[in-house]
Order: structure tokens, then C-alpha cells, then sequence
């Protein structure tokens, strides 16, 4: 081999990593980090525009990263989730609610994470999963190896850890309950570092999702204190700007980490947003019009920013083709070059070429959102139909994203063709979600299981048509009515205690206690209620061959059924009921295979 040929050959390969320099830096391969936040819109920004909240370093992020500014996910905290982890319809995976047995992602679903962990990731998860607090439907069943999370769909609803208010709280360790110090955002981006230091020399994911800014919109003193003297601004709003600049705070440490360990440019760093501002578009709506659960643009468009250094996505590129949360998955799929075959067909399409084309061969998408929060998916409820430049609201508006993006003017009178073909689009979406049968399925929480035993339940997985907010801690301790049943699967034969409770176990209350208000301070927005009810006089059970009623005795805490029970899928009733026969909810379960 001469030395002209040798040469040659250099020239050539340096040429071809000049103009292919993804190609050659891919080959490591990346990590992955989602910062998802709770409640938190597309004006819930200063880089968007806002003129009072103040997030610097995730501003300094947006001038870093390629953004999509037509970025659209579900209207509600659950539903965003159940797409951006299945790259699926929300509502054809159960969850189109965000409580009542409706936001326990189908079993038989493939997430996000084992999607990960079979392509060779370790995972973690820090904070909101809001897809199952029971076994199958938990983070640690489906596919992380490493999860620090609270209890339902915000810190103090039903499922979580009794009397957590943000502070020095307990949360589930891998399944097992630990208590943490510190105020909760902090909690989980620093137990997310140390998860991230421990795996740095392999490839990882890490899906840190807040409950912050969701409500109670308790926080740190310090937080609240740089927004208390602006008049502008309504006290609530003070509040949620205040968790925001926490959540800014913690986006630097991330990054500051990230730097550190020397793993920053090798790493797909993403931050987004679950839905719509949850009362932040009334001092700054970019605008948008409507909030978290309207299918107008201000309850579903959202941020998306994505950073990623080696593989050349940087330089504050703004991408404005319509995209929603089930494109993640796919994406992911085809950026890391990940072995996988859908098990199901799947809504999203990967956005690889908006991401790397000069000029994509990308199609005028139609897509679809609604909010449904139902027992059972219902037609023509709250629905939108989008593609590039127009938005179909509930078949009634039509409004020209172009020149209209705000939504002021409803042009279907000028327009009716576009409507027609939108409306069609609807029909032949809504057939497809139907040919699933998601109304005749539901999610069994599997008790008796050797991955969870005893099995802790609330009401918050209740089917009921009027939950009266039985979902929450506060229900309970209000004692309010409501009646349902819970889908429940006894996953083998055998003798089982059944435990019904007013308050749960940690709680070491009595079923007829009274306690008073939690005293309200600066920190804190919601305090515990009082609680006052004390004539509850029996507990009722109702599943499979079990039909009985037990009275409540004095200073009680529990009531316990015991009986014999063939594997199988049930309704469960579980009742406690006052002295005048008003029926409530047993707001607390227990389920143990004996």
C-alpha cells in the first residue's frame, strides 16, 4: 500500500466525519433525561415572555436547545403521561382521567422504560407517575430499576404517604416507604443526581417528573418571599411562580451535574410541560387561549426544548410543524437506533426528520386531543381537531392558526370545507379508538400477588359516578359521600384478609377520630381539614363469594373481613355507613394474602 493511497484514504475519512459528524459521535451512545413539570404552560416562562416569573437557567437552556413551538400534549396531568410513555392515544391505553380506575395504564401495554431496559438502560424515576400506585401498574413493574415517587397524582391525594404537605415527606423507595428531608422538588432532582452519578458510566434514563407547580402550591419560604411584594401578581400566582423558580433552581444543579462528571454533551437532555398552566394565563397567557383541561391551545401547547451536543441538536433552533407527546417514544426508537417492534400500532412518528433535514418530507399531520375524565370514553366530549394551520373546536370552531392563534375568531362560516375535512378526520379517529374497546376494558389491581402483599388501596381507584372528592386525604377526613367499586383481581386461591379503614394505616387514626385543622402557615396553602364525623356504625363488604356487614366498635381503627377466595376478576364493594344508613366509602383498603 503506497503512501499517495494512504493518504488518500485520511483525507477521505476526515471529510466524511466533517460532513457526517452525527454519524461518527453517535456511536457512543447517549444518555436520556426528561424534566417533566406539573401544571406548568407555555407562558409559564420568561424565555416565552413572561415579564415576572424568573427562570434563568432554563432560559439559558432555551437559547441552548431546538424547540418545538407547536408541541401539543394531553389537557391533564395523567393522559400526557400515558402517551409520552406508550406513544399511544391516551385513551386507548385507560387513562382519560385522573382518577376513578382510570389513570391505571393498561398491563399490557409497552412503556417507555422497557423499552430502555431491553436496549441495554438502567433507569430511574423521581417524583409524579400518576399510571397505578399498585401492583402491575407501578413504575418499579414497568421497566425502572430505581423510583422515588409519591402517591397519586399530587403529594396529599389518596394514595399518598397520610399528611406529606411538600415538606420532610415520605415517599416510595423502590417500594418501600422512606422519609425524606426537605421540601419535595428538591427531594426528587437530588435523589435523580445520585441516581445519575451511580449509572455515569453507562447508559442511562432519567425521568425526573415534579408534582410542582401543581396545587397545593405549598414552597419554601424563600421562594415565596420573591414574588410577595409584587402587586401585580394575585397571591396564588406568587405561589405557583415561586415553585417554578424551585423547579429553575434544581434545572441548574442538574445541568451544573451533568458538567461535572463530564457527561453534558453526551447526554439528550429534554424539558416539557404535562398540559395547559393551571391559572398562570391570567397574568401572562402567550397568547394562548384557555388553561389546563380546555382543548383551546392554552391547555395543551406546551414547551419542548431538547439539547444534545454530540448529536448536534443546539443552537436554539425553532421546529413549528405540529407534534404532540406520543412522538417521544418513536423518536427515541429511531435516534438511538433501538431494537423494537411495536406490540400495538402506535399514534406517534418519529421526529428525526425535523430534527436532522434540511428539508423534512413531512406530511400536514391531523391530530387529535380531548378531555374526557369519565368512567368511559364518550363522543364529540371536548374535543379538538388540529393540523398545521387549522383547529377544529368541539365541531363548532374553526379558528386559522396562521393568523389567528389565539383564538378569537371563529371562521367555520368562511370555511366550511375545512371543517368538513377535519370533522371527517374525527369520525375515522374516534373507529379507530373504538376498534380497541377501551370502554369494555378495564385495569384489575392484582392482590395476592408476591410483588405486593398486603396490597394498600383508596378510593382514589374507585369507579364512582360522584366521587365528591372521596379521591383525596381531605375526602376522607370530611367523611364525604360518595359510592362505588373497585376492579379488583385475586391472582390466586387462598385465604385473605380484608381490611377497610377510614384513614390508612400510618395514619394511627381511629375510624370515628376527630382531629383539628392543620395550622395554616406561609409555606403551606392547603391545610388538612378538620375532621368531625364520628357515627360510623358498620363496614360493608361486598366481592366475590364475600357479602357481610361488621359493626364498627369504639376506638376502632379497622375493620377486617376474612375469608376464603377463588382466584378470579371481581367488583368489590367496601363501605363504612353512619348511624342514619348514608353510605361512604372505605377510604383506605388493605388486601393480604394470608
Amino acid at each position: 500500500m503506497n503512501n499517495h493511497f494512504l493518504r488518500n484514504l485520511w483525507v477521505g475519512l476526515l471529510l466524511f466525519i466533517i460532513i457526517n459528524p452525527f454519524i461518527v459521535l453517535a456511536q457512543e451512545t447517549p444518555n436520556v433525561i426528561i424534566v417533566i413539570t406539573d401544571d406548568q404552560g407555555m407562558g409559564d416562562l420568561s424565555c416565552m415572555g413572561n415579564p415576572y416569573v424568573k427562570t434563568p437557567n432554563i432560559d439559558k437552556f432555551y437559547k441552548e436547545a431546538v424547540r418545538f413551538t407547536n408541541y401539543h400534549v394531553s389537557t391533564t396531568c395523567a393522559p400526557t403521561r400515558g402517551s409520552l410513555m406508550t406513544g399511544r392515544h391516551t385513551n386507548r391505553v385507560n387513562v382519560f382521567h385522573t382518577i376513578t380506575g382510570r389513570s391505571l395504564l393498561f398491563e399490557d401495554e409497552v412503556l417507555l422504560p422497557q423499552v430502555f431496559a431491553q436496549n441495554g438502560y438502567t433507569n430511574g424515576m423521581f417524583g409524579k407517575w400518576h399510571l397505578g400506585d399498585n401492583y402491575p401498574y407501578r413504575p418499579e413493574d414497568r421497566g425502572f430499576h430505581e423510583v422515588v415517587r409519591h402517591g397519586g397524582g399530587g403529594i396529599a391525594q389518596g394514595p399518598d404517604y397520610w399528611g406529606n404537605d411538600y415538606f420532610d415527606d415520605t415517599f416510595w423507595h423502590n417500594g418501600e416507604l422512606e422519609q425524606y428531608k426537605g421540601y419535595c422538588t428538591d427531594v426528587f432532582f437530588s435523589e435523580a443526581l445520585k441516581f445519575i452519578e451511580t449509572n455515569k458510566d453507562n447508559p442511562f434514563f432519567c425521568y425526573i417528573s415534579t408534582n410542582a407547580p401543581h396545587a397545593p402550591l405549598n414552597l419554601p419560604e424563600e421562594y415565596y418571599n420573591q414574588y410577595k411584594n409584587i402587586d401585580d401578581i394575585p397571591e396564588r400566582i406568587k405561589r405557583f411562580y415561586g415553585m417554578i423558580t424551585n423547579i429553575d433552581d434544581n434545572f441548574k444543579i442538574l445541568e451544573k451535574k451533568l458538567d461535572a462528571l463530564g457527561i453534558a454533551d453526551n447526554t439528550i437532555l429534554i424539558f416539557t410541560t404535562d398540559n395547559g398552566t393551571a391559572g398562570g394565563n391570567k397574568v401572562f397567557d402567550a397568547g394562548l387561549k384557555g388553561s389546563k383541561g380546555h382543548v383551546t391551545e392554552g391547555g395543551h401547547r406546551v414547551p419542548l426544548f431538547i439539547r444534545w451536543p454530540n448529536g448536534n441538536l443546539t443552537g436554539g433552533k425553532d421546529i413549528d410543524k405540529l407534534v404532540a407527546h406520543y412522538d417521544l417514544l418513536p423518536t427515541f426508537v429511531d435516534l438511538l437506533g433501538f431494537d423494537f417492534t411495536p406490540v400495538k400500532p402506535l399514534d406517534g412518528k418519529s421526529l428525526q426528520p425535523l430534527l436532522y433535514d434540511a428539508n423534512p418530507n413531512w406530511t400536514n399531520r391531523i391530530l387529535y386531543l380531548d378531555t374526557q375524565r369519565m368512567q368511559n370514553l364518550i363522543k364529540y366530549k371536548s374535543y379538538v381537531v388540529m393540523d398545521d394551520n387549522w383547529r377544529l373546536v368541539d365541531g363548532k370552531e374553526l379558528h386559522n392558526m396562521n393568523s389567528d392563534r389565539s383564538q378569537t375568531k371563529n371562521v367555520i362560516d368562511q370555511y366550511p370545507e375545512v371543517a368538513a375535512r377535519l370533522a371527517v378526520g374525527y369520525e375515522t379517529w374516534w373507529q379507530s379508538i373504538m376498534s380497541e374497546d377501551p370502554n369494555e376494558r378495564y385495569a384489575y389491581i392484582k392482590v395476592g400477588s408476591p410483588k405486593e402483599n398486603p396490597s394498600r388501596i383508596s378510593a382514589h381507584d374507585m369507579f364512582t359516578g360522584k366521587h365528591a372528592g372521596s379521591w383525596h386525604q381531605h375526602g376522607a377526613a370530611k367523611a364525604v359521600q360518595a359510592a362505588g367499586r373497585w376492579k379488583i383481581e385475586f391472582v390466586e386461591d387462598g385465604e385473605y384478609a380484608i381490611t377497610l379503614r377510614r384513614f390508612p394505616r400510618e395514619s394511627g387514626l381511629a375510624i370515628n377520630e376527630t382531629f383539628a385543622a392543620v395550622e395554616d402557615v406561609v409555606e403551606k396553602e392547603r391545610p388538612m381539614p378538620a375532621s368531625v364525623k364520628t357515627d360510623f356504625e358498620k363496614a360493608f363488604l361486598y366481592v366475590a363469594n364475600q357479602n357481610k356487614n361488621i359493626r364498627i366498635q369504639p376506638g376502632q381503627e379497622e375493620v377486617t373481613f376474612n375469608g376464603n377466595i377463588p382466584a378470579g376478576k371481581y367488583d368489590m364493594e367496601a363501605q363504612l355507613i353512619d348511624k342514619d344508613g348514608k353510605v361512604h366509602p372505605a377510604y383506605y383498603l388493605y388486601i393480604e394474602k394470608l
